[in-house]
């Protein structure tokens, strides 16, 4: 999977979530509205299509489109 490509699909993912149109790589996902609630949905959408786990310790980094970009690549990769 291409990365751009990857990227691309979890804006969709995290817009369609939270209902934010617009979602720019480094907007602090609290700044656009999306609040704790619709953070585990999202987290939970990203482990049911990536198949992937995101622990606990994990979810803090959660905050932008790029980190959660980020973990999930790594993730995809390791």
């Amino acid at each position: 999977m291409a990365n751009e490509n990857l990227k691309e699909e979890l804006r969709s993912l995290i817009s369609e979530i939270s209902e934010v149109d617009d979602i720019p790589d480094d907007a602090d996902f609290k700044e656009l509205g999306i609040d704790s609630m619709m953070g585990v949905e999202i987290v939970a959408a990203i482990e049911r299509q990536y198949k992937i786990k995101v622990d606990d310790t994990e979810l803090q980094q959660i905050t932008t489109l790029t980190k959660s970009y980020e973990l999930v690549s790594s993730k995809i990769a390791g």
